[in-house]
């Protein structure tokens, strides 16, 4: 089914209030018995909106939404003698069906929870200046798909909805959220990658990198939003795999390479708004995707 296409497209939720509008995601706040959006609990609901690039695009991505929902259901259960996460239940109202759950509000970090076990992508263009990504050293002579010694965390700012989130330094993370929330902040995302390209490996799956979002509930960290997704890690096949060139992916970097192309004719350094995909494009994306969870969880998408 196709989702509403803008950041502020509303769905009609009774017995909810509608309280945030994300690039994919809607926040919706179940009402008390007094009318009041509640403090303790909140709707997620993904679309089938896809960004590209810090702009979301006219075109959506049927089932998109529900296969981020679900595959993030099925990692939060392989995590879950590894970190909490935010999930309550599954119970929703029927409109949003298998692409929304039920959690618990948080207090969410303001950085990007970034962890990197290759180089690639901005990471890649970083090294090649400095030798180093978001201040972590790394050795000489990696290039492009090259597997890092261990996992390093390359967090970043969350930039609001067309801005580009910039580089963070752990020193900076530090600053933000104090010592003890950064350091918890950076060792979870490592292990959530270390143990996620575990589980990918039985599958021939590697996961290059990902970004994972965490909030605070009594002074614990909470993994929360969605986890090792399409729409926030690049998964490899491993079978492919060959330092040295770019790699075929499992998520949206189709969309982003078409983006980029001489066939799409735009400019992502314009200013002006993405070109809407065409259908082929919207096919062969919705294809990984469906691969993508398929391979990994071993369930038929339906």
């Amino acid at each position: 089914m196709t989702q509403d296409t803008a950041p502020g497209g509303a769905l009609d939720l009774p017995g909810y209030a509608r309280v945030y509008s994300g690039k994919v995601r809607e926040l919706y706040a179940p009402l008390d018995a007094d009318g009041t959006p509640s403090q303790e609990l909140l709707l997620l609901v993904a679309s089938d909106r896809i960004s590209a690039y810090d702009h979301v695009l006219d075109s959506v991505i049927p089932d998109k939404g529900r296969i981020l929902t679900q595959l993030s259901l099925w990692w939060f259960e392989q995590f879950a003698s590894l970190v909490p996460n935010h999930v309550v239940s599954v119970d929703v109202p029927p409109q949003v069906e298998g692409r929304a759950i039920l959690v618990r509000r948080l207090q969410m970090l303001p950085v990007e929870c970034i962890g990197r076990a290759y180089l690639t992508g901005s990471g890649l263009a970083e090294y090649r200046e400095s030798g180093s990504v978001c201040g972590v050293n790394l050795p000489e002579g990696l290039t492009e798909a090259s597997p890092l010694p261990e996992p390093i965390f390359t967090p970043t700012t969350k930039a609001p909805v067309g801005e580009h989130d910039q580089p963070m330094t752990f020193a900076q993370v530090e600053a933000e959220v104090g010592p003890e929330l950064a350091g918890a902040a950076r060792d979870m995302t490592t292990r959530i990658l270390t143990r996620g390209n575990e589980i990918a490996a039985e599958r021939g799956i590697l996961i290059a990198d990902t970004k994972v979002e965490f909030g605070v509930r009594d002074s614990r960290l909470v993994l929360a939003d969605e986890v090792l997704t399409p729409d926030s890690s690049r998964f490899w096949r491993a079978a492919e795999h060959e330092v040295g060139r770019p790699q075929t992916s499992y998520d949206k970097q189709y969309v982003r390479d078409w983006l980029t192309s001489p066939e799409s004719g735009w400019d992502r350094h314009s200013g002006d708004a993405p070109p809407a995909l065409p259908q082929d494009v919207v096919r062969a994306t919705r294809d990984t995707y469906v691969a993508a969870y398929e391979s990994i969880t071993g369930r038929a998408f339906d």
